[in-house]
């Protein structure tokens, strides 16, 4: 029994091993400056200049116009998860709410309609949710940046399947004191909910956050440019012709793992509960 158990103590340490070196090894790297990192390679030790490098990351403008900054990509990075997150939330919601208490004669065919979406990948409709934007002016705005991505099958599949399992009697109830669909659904669906908006919330706030493609199409304004998308161009005109900024590319990549991590850390305990909780 205790070999087994030590087995399993290695194979989880080896895990954690695996997973996080790479991390760190970034992250002790940004801490040196370039040349060292030029002629030394990756380093697992304190470099010395952590302040220097992530201040100049977040503070020094670059870009080809010299005028965004690490700390603007953050912004707009984080302006796109959370309203990417909070608007899937809300319409998948709806979606769901429509299709398991309006009773619809279609509503099981709008479901696996909607559901059936789950094959359709962004980079399908890429094309044609381009051309929207653009004939309606959208391109270089969060508004083109965000709603186009808000229509989620995950989203609305998970929510219809939580209302299911709330019990009927909370419906009468709120039918014997008067209340209306729209007073039922936000004094009582929602407040229900909230185990699952913090699940729904975590997954797509992470999906957001690491969007690259749509971002990278959408916006040519650099005053738009995400975290993720904008690293390469700003270092395209950081790296200069001599010696590329190294530590400033990990620095960046490591604040690009930050808030999708500090989000699961906050939402860890509401994350499980919203997906294994069934008793309302």
């Amino acid at each position: 029994m205790r070999r087994l158990r030590l087995l399993d103590h290695l194979i989880l340490l080896a895990g954690c091993f695996v997973m996080l070196a790479p991390v760190v090894l970034a992250f002790t790297t940004s801490t040196y400056d370039a040349v060292t990192i030029h002629t030394q390679g990756l380093k697992f030790g304190w470099g010395g200049h952590f302040t220097d490098t992530y201040a100049e990351v977040l503070t020094k403008k670059g870009g080809f116009t010299g005028e965004i900054t690490g700390a603007r990509m953050v912004l707009n990075s984080m302006i796109l998860g959370i309203g990417f997150a909070v608007g899937k939330i809300a319409l998948s919601m709806l979606a769901a709410y429509a299709i398991v208490y309006f009773r619809l004669r279609l509503g099981t065919l709008f479901f696996w309609m909607i559901f059936t979406t789950l094959l359709l990948p962004l980079e399908v409709r890429i094309l044609p949710s381009y051309a929207v934007m653009t004939q309606l002016g959208l391109t270089n705005t969060y508004t083109g940046l965000i709603v186009p991505l808000l229509a989620s099958a995950t989203g609305t599949f998970f929510f219809r399947q939580y209302f299911r399992s709330v019990p009927d009697e909370l419906l009468e109830a709120a039918r014997l004191d008067g209340a209306g669909p729209w007073k039922f659904f936000v004094d009582i669906l929602v407040p229900l909910s909230r185990p699952m908006m913090a699940a729904i919330f975590i997954i797509m706030f992470v999906y957001g956050w690491n969007q690259y493609l749509w971002p990278t199409l959408i916006t040519t304004d650099e005053s738009l440019f995400t975290l993720v998308r904008g690293i390469k161009q700003i270092l395209l005109v950081w790296v200069g012709s001599q010696i590329p900024d190294y530590n400033q590319a990990f620095a960046l990549a490591i604040l690009a793992m930050l808030p999708p991590v500090l989000v699961v850390l906050v939402f860890q305990r509401w994350f499980i509960k919203g997906l294994t909780e069934s008793d309302k």
